[in-house]
Formats: C-alpha cells, structure tokens, sequence
C-alpha cells in the first residue's frame, strides 16, 4: 500500500501533488487487492442462479403468456385481484432504445448525452409505476393500463 502512495508521490511534479481522491483510490485499490488474495473467488459448480435466470428470462419471453395481476393497498398488505394480463408487467421507466448516445469523442474521454425514446419523450432513469397489458373480459382484447401501486403479478392464481 505504501508503495502505492510512494510512487504516485515520486511520479507527480511539485506542482502536480495527487489530490485526496487520487490518495484514496490508490488505498482502496491496494486494499481490494489484498482482500481478492485472501479470499479468492466462490466455488460456482453447479450454476443454479444462472440456471433459474436463465428459466426465468425464457418464461417471460413467451409470447401468450397470461398471468394474473393483483395491488397491494398499503394499508392491508393484502393482495386485491386486478385481471389478467399478458406477461408479468413492464415497469414504467424501461426505455424501448438506448436513454444515453455519444455525444462527442475525443482523446479526453467521451460526453454522453440522453436520448429520447421513439415517442419524442425522454424517460427517468427510475420511477415507481407498471404498465400491465390487462385483458378485457368482455373482449378477451388486452389494453395498456398505467398502475402505480405495488403490483404483484404471478402465473397462476392466488
């Protein structure tokens, strides 16, 4: 560690003394790698979140995909049956394209500015809020619906 501090004092000019974060970033580094010597990595051998990911991210993808929607009131914590609907949910800050775009590129680094999506509207980086694709019971027909409250939506009925 202290050779770390060493050689960032010895390589700076007088006028160009290392600021505090430079300091810090070097004994935080230093300390990382101490800590990655003495504990190594886990012993992965059978993959089983990877694997449940994986499920996961293949169930959502299936194009008929009912599932059944239900809000949470805060006050009761009970779940209250909203509808069916088409897949699990979409929460509201997805972006359909990219939220940033280069900017400008130069030997100094690059500038990134937000990008709006293709309605013209640029989307917060979070925000509370899903959109469900209800199914109309009368129609059978799924329409976009807006929800605010806690959703919680599963593959079966409760």
């Amino acid at each position: 560690m202290l050779f770390c501090l060493a050689s960032i004092l010895m390589s700076a000019s007088c006028d160009d003394k290392p600021s505090s974060d430079q300091i810090m970033n070097a004994k935080q580094e230093q300390l990382a790698k101490e800590l990655n010597a003495q504990t190594g990595m886990p012993t992965v051998t059978n993959g089983t979140m990877k694997k449940q990911l994986k499920m996961i991210i293949e169930e959502c993808d299936k194009e008929k995909l009912i599932c059944y929607a239900y809000i949470i009131p805060e006050m009761t914590g009970k779940p209250v049956f909203l509808g069916k609907c088409m897949g699990y949910g979409i929460p509201y800050a997805t972006q359909y394209t990219n939220p940033q775009k280069i900017a400008r590129e130069s030997q100094y680094g690059i500038a990134v500015l937000p990008q709006a999506d293709p309605d013209g509207l640029f989307k917060p980086g979070s925000a509370d809020g899903t959109w469900l694709l209800l199914i109309d019971p009368a129609t059978g027909e799924p329409h976009p619906v807006f929800c605010e409250p806690k959703v919680l939506v599963t593959p079966f009925k409760l």
